[in-house]
This record gives C-alpha cells, structure tokens and sequence, in this order.
C-alpha cells in the first residue's frame, strides 16, 4: 500500500531546534499537574519528531485556563524532504509563534460562525440551505438543512467535477456554481460521509448571503478580533506570507488503496496537497473548511472560549447554550462513508469516544477537531484543558499514526479527569 520513503533531517540533538516559551508557560502545579507531566507529554512530541516525517511542530496545552506548555520543534521553512525544490531554501526555525495552516481543523472555526447567525436569530440550524441560497435547492438537493451540512449529513461530500485543477479551490464563485448545480447521492441526512471541501463553501456562501460580508470579515468580527488573534485568518496577508510554515509531503508514497481513498476524501491527489498549500494563489483564497492560518496559541484560545462557556476575556463571545448546541452530539457513533473510520460529529466538531479517539484515552466529552492526518486541535471539558498541536509534515507513512497516537494518548493521560 505504500512505497518510497522519504523524511527531514533530524539533528542529533534536537533541543537545537527546540524553542520553549518559558515566560508563558505557568507551573503546573498551580493547575493540578506536575513537571513530570509535562515533560512526558513533550517527550512524545519528541520522539513524533524523530521518525522524520514532521518538519517543524508547535504545541500549546492550557490547563484550567493557564498555559502548562508552548513550543515547538522543527523548521518552519528550508528543510524539505530530499529532492524536493525547497533545498536551497534557507532554513527558518519554527517557533511558538509562527502561523501554520490548520487544513480541516479550520472546519470547527468556521461553523461557529453560521451557530452565531443561528444565535443572532438570523437562521435555524433545520433550515434548508436553499432558503437562502435559492440556486442550490435543485437535484435532490432542496431539502438539505444547515445542520445537515455542518454534520456532514448532506449527502454532498465532494465538489461535482471529475479532477479537478487544485486552482479550482481559489475561485469561490466558480466552485459554489459547481455545488449549486450539482447532485447529492443522500440528500435525506441518512448517511454520514465526511466533507473535506464542499460544506465549507456552502457554510462560507450561507455567512455571505445571510450578512452581507465576506466570510473573512465574518471571521474577524465573531471570532479572530474579540480573541486578540494576530492571525486566525482565511489564507494570510501579503505582510505575513513570508512568516508561514512550508507543508511538505513526507514518509511513504500510498498506493492502492489507500491513495484512492485518500483522494475521494480530498478530491485531489495526496502528495499534491502540501504543495499547493505552499503557493501565493493558495494563501490569498479563503477556503473554509480548509486554510485558516493560526498559532498554536491562538487556537487553543479559541477552544478554552468553548470551555469557558463563549466567554473570553471577559467578554461573551458566545452564549453557553450556542457552545452546548455546537458540541452536542448530532448522531450515533458510526462508520463514516468518506473516512471509513468509526467517528461522531456534531453540528460542526469531531467527538471524543469512552476508549480512544482523535483526543487520547477516556475522552468521552472531548471536542475538536483533526486537520490534514496530524494536526489535531480540541477542548476536553472532564479535564479542563485547551489543545492545539499543529505540524507541518502531510504523511499516510504508517509510521505516522502511531506515533501521533502516542501524542494523545500522552496528553489524556498526563492531564488527569478533574470532573
């Protein structure tokens, strides 16, 4: 299934491209932890790191409301796989701070803009789509709801077209005439089949016509702005391009079957995502459910405002019923048709599970979100902590999986149940 390998350089000792944000970091002791805890969570990063197949690695655990853990491992930029076009680029470390494509995990950012509409009174989630975006309520499709598509329940899991050029991605208003004419294969909200691409144009366009603005300012005003976020932007600005952390393809090349499944989910080729991900065209387009840029720091932000019930800050983001909405189950656990792997959502977060899941051992309350293979991003209520751990290297290696198991597992067993 897979062939090839292909990984990063790894230093001997890789505390040389380690970076620590000790003055943001708190004692854990103060949040019912101790050094030992941290150190363990950190040294599965480490060894993460150490199979290659990751670049460059940010993280950012807070624990009852306070920074236990900021730091990153790795490059951001310049040290590529072997034959890829980026060995002459000067090697840049990643740091804490540096903004990182968070792929799908974007997902669960965007669907609290569309819970704010349904907050505000401007919508309901049983709403069907075409009452406000008349031209998709054609070919089986009139009848699909707003909470449908945020549970990936609509039955339209992939942009209508057979190949599509990846630059399709950066011209909205071609891709929303695609889905508005396009078929559904279940439009009953029967089956679940994960939307990779095509829910968040339908939300994004939702948001647009609902308020009048681009989902870019939506995201400004509900969510990025009141969270003092520098980034949390669709793709990023000119000024800040050249901050933002390459993605590479890593590890092991998929084959059958594992490459015709990764490319019905994605719509596109696997190996071809870190790339194009790397392009000017793909940060200046707003892609909803898939290129909000952010720092670990700024993610796990907005996930303790999911704990803390909207509130950030002192200020109501959110109501708490709109959180609860947001987290509360939408279906059974269920194999999803897309994924083929057993997952909950609800109306726009993927869900924890009693034994394990995308957020560790034990995470039954869990919510979050995965991005691209290995970025994973959640709130874990029976713990009270806020997670982001973002990376750079896009791998179906199977060393790959293990390893960010090991991750998980480590930061919902060193952050012991409070409640």
């Amino acid at each position: 299934m897979f062939k090839k390998t292909n990984t990063v350089s790894i230093p001997r000792n890789v505390g040389s491209v380690t970076q620590i944000d000790s003055k943001a970091e708190t004692s854990p002791y103060d949040v019912s932890m101790t050094r030992d805890n941290i150190e363990a969570i950190w040294n599965s990063v480490e060894s993460f790191y150490r199979t290659g197949l990751q670049p460059g690695m940010t993280m950012v655990v807070r624990r009852q409301g306070e920074i236990v853990l900021k730091r990153s491992i790795g490059h951001a930029r310049g040290n590529p796989p072997p034959n890829h076009p980026d060995q002459d680029v000067e090697q840049v470390l990643m740091t804490p701070d540096t903004p990182i494509c968070l792929f799908s995990a974007s997902k669960a950012i965007t669907a609290m803009l569309v819970h704010k509409l349904c907050e505000q009174g401007k919508l309901e989630l049983n709403d069907t789509i075409g009452k406000y975006i008349p031209e998709f309520a054609c070919n089986g499709k009139e009848n699909i709801t707003i909470a449908q598509v945020l549970s990936h329940r609509a039955g339209v899991p992939q942009i209508p077209i057979s190949n599509p050029h990846p630059s399709l991605l950066f011209k909205w208003d071609s891709v929303i005439d695609l889905i508005n004419s396009g078929y559904t294969n279940r439009g009953d909200g029967s089956q679940q089949a994960y939307h990779a691409i095509v829910g968040g144009y339908i939300l994004g366009e939702l948001v647009k016509r609902i308020t009048g603005k681009s989902v870019e300012s939506a995201l400004q005003e509900f969510i990025a702005k009141p969270l003092g976020a520098k980034y949390l932007t669709y793709g990023l600005q000119k000024k800040h391009q050249e901050l933002a952390a390459f993605n590479y393809s890593t590890g092991a090349t998929p084959v059958f079957p594992i490459n015709v499944l990764a490319k019905r989910a994605l719509n596109i080729e696997f190996e071809k995502i870190a790339t194009i991900s790397n392009s000017s065209g793909f940060m200046d387009a707003s892609i909803p459910a898939g290129n909000i840029y952010g720092t670990a720091d700024e993610v796990s932000r907005f996930y303790q405002m999911m704990l803390d019930g909207g509130v950030y800050n002192g200020n109501q983001m959110f109501e708490a019923s709109t959180v609860k909405l947001a987290t509360r189950p939408a279906g059974p656990l269920t194999i999803d048709q897309t994924l083929m792997i057993p997952i909950r959502f609800s109306t726009g977060f993927m869900l924890g599970e009693n034994v394990f899941s995308l957020f560790g051992i034990k995470a039954r309350k869990a919510f979050g979100h995965l991005g691209l293979i290995n970025i994973v991003t959640w709130a874990d209520p029976s713990r009270d902590i806020s997670v982001a751990f973002l990376n750079t290297g896009k791998s179906l290696d199977p060393r790959s999986l293990p390893a960010l198991g090991k991750v998980l597992v480590s930061v919902s067993t060193n952050c012991s149940v409070l409640k």
